[in-house]
This record gives structure tokens, C-alpha cells and sequence, in this order.
């Protein structure tokens, strides 16, 4: 990323909010975050195929807590209170290859996407900074006849 670039995504992660992906490299966002004493966190989105399974990946990465409900108001409580224990300068979720063009994920990616716009501003509301990222990866290729798909969970 040229110096331009990287000036532009230190300007953008101190605001909070949506941060496009378009072009955007994860070494970049790791170098800018580290920069700004911020912590990133990824979740690895790829294998999942339903809302609970992007919940778990999202759990996973924010190490929420084990009673966290899997629903989108205990998303919400779960980012808000990382957002408030938060020790670094603010808190950075990637979205790691979003399936948002799965029928069964499409209105999901836009109810996650607006917890993170709705956490976004508790941050701001509460002088702390959250930003996301949400890589689309588009619809998962469709299974091969006769052969099983890949469990979700398994390397």
C-alpha cells in the first residue's frame, strides 16, 4: 500500500465504523492497527453456513464468553462489552470471506453488519473506537454430487 494509502486507513480507523474491503490487504490493516495500539480481531467466516456458525466464528475471535447466547442482541452486548474492556486503543473486527451471497446467509450479512454499525456508535458514544470489516467472499460453491462437504470446525 503506498504511504497515500495507509494514511487513508489510519484516517479511517479513527473513526468508527464500516471500513470497505475493496483492495484493502490484511497486512496493511495489521501494520495500521498495530500503529494506532489497536487490536484486530479476524474471524474466519469461510466455512460457514449459517447465521449460528458466523455468530460461533465471530465468538471465536472476540473470545466472548462461554455463555454467549449465539443470537444478534447477545452479538451486540458481547461487542460492546469487548468494546468497553478493551485495553488498546480500539477494537477491529474482520469478517474473514463472509459468504453474504449464500441464500441462507444474505440477510444475515446485513443484520450482523447493522449490530456492527449499532456497536460502532455505542463506541463512539462512549469516547472508544470500533471498526469492522466484512469481507464478501460471495456463495459457497455448490456441493459436488456424492461427495460430503468439509464439517464446519475441522482443519
Amino acid at each position: 500500500m503506498t504511504r497515500n494509502g495507509q494514511t487513508t486507513l489510519l484516517k479511517q480507523l479513527r473513526r468508527n465504523g464500516a471500513i470497505e474491503h475493496d483492495d484493502l490487504d490484511k497486512q496493511d490493516m495489521v501494520n495500521a492497527t498495530h500503529e494506532l495500539g489497536m487490536s484486530l480481531l479476524v474471524a474466519d467466516c469461510d466455512r460457514a453456513r449459517s447465521r449460528s456458525a458466523v455468530l460461533r466464528a465471530i465468538a471465536k475471535a472476540v473470545d466472548f464468553p462461554e455463555f454467549f447466547g449465539g443470537n444478534l442482541d447477545a452479538l451486540y452486548d458481547c461487542l460492546c462489552d469487548t468494546i468497553l474492556d478493551n485495553k488498546t486503543a480500539g477494537v477491529v473486527l474482520w469478517l474473514y470471506r463472509l459468504h453474504s451471497g449464500d441464500p441462507a446467509l444474505e440477510e444475515d450479512a446485513s443484520a450482523i453488519a447493522a449490530v456492527c454499525d449499532d456497536a460502532a456508535q455505542f463506541a463512539t458514544d462512549n469516547g472508544r473506537s470500533f471498526c469492522y470489516v466484512i469481507e464478501h467472499a460471495g456463495r459457497h460453491p455448490d456441493p459436488e454430487p456424492g461427495v460430503a462437504a468439509q464439517p464446519y470446525g475441522e482443519v
